[in-house]
């Protein structure tokens, strides 16, 4: 892929990129993917209410929500290519060299760094999803009402990219010597998780009212 990031190039080139028989991209960039699909979903719901008549009361309401989903989705394609960066940091640190006493603790060292990056960046990524929950709320409950599958599907992007983010904080915690560091990230995870189960399962009420 050269110096191209992941986010600057065609849809079918990351897809065919993503198949390939490489861990990377993989699970923590496609996460971020889904979280800045569920930021771009919000914004629109945004952008399709303002300038309307009828939801004129939301509109202050609705430009603060496209803003801050813009916002937002810039992080997430910044988050894409720093889960890519640090899934190679892990690699290259583990291919360092072990011939002597000197090697080996400066692998050791440079593996337990590359371990502690990879888990900070999809923790990034469930940090900012947590920020994304209540503008999806927001779209849901003050958006425009013909768009309420698209805040709906937003609400289930914003789940899967939580999971998603959280399976890939777990895995690389189990290759850390930091105890209180994992103990740290792992409380941090699980509230943020448990939090945003809650307020998806609780759209997912909304969305099936509204389509009754």
């Amino acid at each position: 892929m050269g110096t191209k990031t992941l986010t600057g190039i065609p849809v079918q080139e990351f897809l065919d990129k993503l198949a390939e028989d490489s861990p990377a991209p993989g699970g923590g960039s496609v996460a971020a993917l889904a979280a800045a699909l569920a930021s771009s979903l919000c914004a629109m719901v945004a952008r399709l209410t303002l300038g309307r008549d009828r939801y004129r009361d939301a509109w202050s309401d609705m430009e603060r929500v496209r803003d801050a989903a813009d916002k937002r989705l810039q992080q997430f394609v910044e988050l894409m290519d720093l889960d890519t960066e640090a899934y190679n940091g892990v690699i290259a640190a583990f291919r360092m060299p072990k011939e002597n006493d000197e090697q080996i603790a400066a692998r050791k060292k440079a593996i337990e760094a590359a371990n502690k990056e990879a888990a900070q960046v999809p923790l990034e990524t469930l940090r900012n999803v947590h920020k994304l929950v209540p503008l999806v709320g927001e779209v849901l409950s003050k958006g425009n009402p013909n768009c309420l599958t698209d805040a709906g599907v937003a609400a289930q992007l914003t789940r899967a990219a939580a999971l998603g983010a959280a399976y890939n904080v777990r895995i690389n915690l189990s290759g850390i010597k930091d105890e209180p560091f994992s103990t740290r990230l792992e409380k941090e995870v699980n509230e943020s998780l448990n939090s945003i189960e809650k307020s998806v399962e609780e759209f997912g009420h909304v969305v099936e009212q509204g389509l009754k």
